[in-house]
């Protein structure tokens, strides 16, 4: 590359990284705060917190990478324009195919950045997130052993523990079971104890008072307990569907053993195919947004009111691709034979960057249009 080259690619990449940080900070923090209510909120810690989001990120990175390479190819465009730099390099004789040139580099690097993180690190983050989800569903401390709050484990059940001792004690517990219909049940304990029998926990409750409430006749019941066992196994299990998320399927195997993960997963061939290649159509679609970003800001001549229409342009252009590639994914999905129409957004993209870059390199038609109504103001 030439010196000229090598000076574009580094203002591509330091704009890149710019929008890249800002906007996977602006992702992250609408996502962590949702996240930080749910951990903290179930008692986790706020190691756990940082982990989980950082278990996160890779996917977020994946949302805004694309972005931040068409906002850093549309910058740096201005920017040269607007400093003449691009006019010094055309005047010189440099076409707008030669100046494309750091362009397609940078776009080639953005899908090599793409590339790692749909193969390689969404795939590891996703399995990790996926098992450390599992471990702190299983805490049951995390998840009920929470002093002074009401919790609700489950939909219809209430659980309250003023205070928590050094030993494990809980003083003072109220539970409340609403989910029979026919029943309303609540206990009430000066103490309590949690005590775990291998898969079964169980909530020992001492010197209590149980009401339970008939809805139908709305008679009311009330025992009192000296000692009463209560199994609250139920309101820690979670869902025994083991089935991997898809994208934490590596992607060898995808291309491999997509039979045997239909049969053994529970995904359609469709579906498969169309994540395995959206794993590719990913890193290639970095390429077609960088250059359109290019290309259409070399539409046309130099202009005291900026180049505001030509980013518009690339922007809808980058919009309507966005679009297209969600509607291509349900035929997919439908028939994985049809695998070849997750590219199309590519190709079209590519092919539009041509022809802005065809229209670029002959800046004769942009004078024609001009000329023609400065000399019907002549004759006039």
């Amino acid at each position: 590359m030439s010196r000229y080259d090598r000076y574009v690619l580094s203002q591509y990449l330091v704009f890149f990284g710019f929008f890249a940080l800002i906007l996977v900070a602006v992702f992250w923090i609408n996502r962590a705060v949702v996240l930080f209510d749910r951990l903290i909120g179930d008692g986790q810690s706020a190691l756990v917190f940082f982990e989980f989001t950082a278990l996160t990120l890779p996917n977020l990175i994946r949302m805004v990478l694309p972005m931040a390479a068409f906002a850093g190819a549309l910058y740096v465009t201005n920017r040269l324009n607007n400093e003449s730099e691009l006019t010094v390099m055309q005047a010189t004789g440099s076409s707008p195919w030669r100046l494309a040139r750091p362009a397609l580099v940078f776009g080639l690097i953005t899908a090599v950045m793409m590339a790692i993180l749909t193969h390689v690190l969404i795939p590891a983050s996703t399995k990790q997130l996926a098992l450390r989800e599992a471990e702190v569903a299983r805490n049951v401390t995390a998840r009920l052993l929470n002093e002074g709050s009401f919790l609700h484990p489950a939909a219809g059940v209430t659980f309250y523990i003023r205070q928590i001792d050094p030993d494990g004690t809980l003083n003072e517990v109220f539970l409340s079971d609403l989910r029979d219909p026919a029943q309303s049940v609540t206990y009430t304990a000066a103490e309590a104890f949690l005590v775990r029998d291998g898969a079964q926990a169980n909530l020992i409750m001492v010197d209590g008072l149980a009401q339970r409430l008939d809805t139908e006749t709305q008679t009311l019941s009330t025992t009192v307990f000296s000692d009463f066992s209560y199994d609250i196994s139920p309101l820690l299990a979670r869902s025994d569907d083991r089935r991997r998320n898809i994208r934490a399927i590596p992607t060898l195997e995808l291309m491999n053993d997509s039979a045997g993960l239909a049969e053994s997963e529970g995904f359609s061939a469709g579906r498969l195919a169309e994540e395995l290649h959206l794993r590719f159509a990913r890193a290639t679609v970095c390429v077609a947004v960088t250059l359109i970003g290019f290309s259409a800001l070399m539409l046309g001549g130099f202009s005291r009111f900026g180049v505001w229409r030509q980013a518009l342009l690339a922007f809808v252009v980058l919009v309507l691709l966005e679009g297209l590639r969600g509607v291509l994914s349900d035929p997919v999905i439908e028939d994985p034979a049809r695998w070849p129409l997750i590219y199309l957004p590519t190709l079209i993209g590519l092919g539009i960057a041509v022809l802005f870059l065809h229209l670029a390199s002959r800046p004769a038609l942009f004078r024609r249009r001009t000329a023609e109504p400065a000399a019907d103001e002549v004759v006039a």
